[in-house]
């Protein structure tokens, strides 16, 4: 992997290089370090080659991975989200759970539930498929509240709780959630405090033509390959790997004008007057402070992926809509005019400025 930008402000001294495999944590040897990234930029390189035309989905999937987060996916059927989970669970060390929600699902369809044995007399407990390392939770806004509730949970602390116990989930742990944007017939839309618990909130739109074509070709010898019996993918990146490349992404060097720079664009998003008063009627409520920690790692797990050892401003715009586009509540005034959150922190990064 090797670097594309430069950097905005000068790289301390001794900033280790990715690329060259120089040591970010001293617990981790320089070998390991260089296996890691290559074998991170192998899975990325196979991902785009097996899911074509949506390079942000995958860059997303692999942000999420990197920063120990979740991502909320909407597009329309047949856009390639499942299968591009599917594609990263069959290239990493961890199993990967599919589970179609539905009006009718009960919380212990996610989390599992106790189960009397007469043989015994006592209570076992059945895991749910929440406890696997990779989650689809297809249609995510068909469940109801309770079973949303369940998900949020497991998603914000890691463990589920049955029958006054608590059971911890395995790591790495990551849901991709999908939404429909074309239908919204019995739909349970999700609380702002479960939407504020997903890294990012990715859109994926339909490929072009060219792309499209690239497609058909694949899916043809997909089906010519399950004919012969081919072999699953071999799994590039293993727990450890993971493990060691999340400590990297937070050893990254961040400028500290660059720091304040991304604090205050998410301070802008609550009170954007003193930058432009005609945005401060748009927006109702701004990012939390959560929306900070996820645009810090979000813009580290970025800068990583590209071989680059220091974050720049580049970093930050690249995942900045996807951070906060879940996380800004825009007024009625924003809707009748047909304002967007896209627009809305669009019009911030014009107007905020790096010192």
């Amino acid at each position: 992997m090797n670097a594309t930008h430069s950097p905005s402000a000068s790289t301390p001294p001794g900033a280790p290089d990715l690329s060259k495999g120089t040591p970010v944590a001293a617990a981790q040897a320089p070998t390991d370090l260089a296996e890691t990234a290559a074998a991170f930029a192998e899975l990325r390189r196979q991902l785009r080659a097996r899911i074509l035309g949506q390079e942000g989905l995958v860059e997303r999937l692999l942000i999420a991975l990197l920063a120990s987060g979740h991502l909320l996916v909407e597009g329309a059927p047949g856009l390639a989200k499942t299968s591009a989970i599917q594609a990263l669970a069959a290239r990493i060390a961890g199993d990967f759970q599919r589970v179609q929600f539905t009006p009718d699902l009960l919380p212990g369809d996610l989390t599992g539930t106790d189960i009397y044995r007469p043989e015994t007399g006592e209570f076992h407990f059945q895991r749910g498929p929440l406890f696997h390392n990779l989650i689809l939770a297809d249609e995510v806004n068909r469940a109801p509240a309770k079973v949303q509730s369940a998900l949020l949970e497991a998603m914000g602390e890691r463990q589920i709780t049955v029958g006054g116990r608590t059971y911890p989930l395995p790591e790495p742990f990551l849901v991709m959630a999908t939404q429909n944007p074309i239908e919204q017939e019995g739909t349970y839309p999700l609380p702002e405090a479960q939407l504020d618990r997903f890294l990012m909130h990715v859109r994926v739109d339909y490929p072009d033509p060219r792309v499209e074509r690239q497609i058909l070709a694949i899916a043809r010898a997909e089906i010519s390959g399950r004919a012969h019996g081919e072999p699953a993918p071999t799994p590039l990146v293993s727990r450890e790997q993971i493990f060691a490349a999340r400590d990297q992404v937070m050893t990254l060097h961040m400028a500290d004008n660059l720091e304040e720079y991304l604090v205050q664009l998410v301070l802008a998003t609550r009170d954007p007057a003193p930058y432009d008063r005609e945005l401060a009627r748009l927006v109702d409520y701004g990012a939390s402070p959560r929306a900070t920690i996820a645009l810090d790692r979000c813009a580290r797990a970025c800068a990583w992926l590209r071989g680059s050892d220091y974050v720049t401003p580049e970093d930050i715009h690249s995942v900045v809509f996807d951070v906060l586009r879940h996380r800004v509540l825009m007024s009625y005034a924003a809707e009748a005019e047909g304002v967007t959150v896209d627009r809305f922190v669009a019009e911030l990064i014009k107007h905020v400025p790096l010192i």
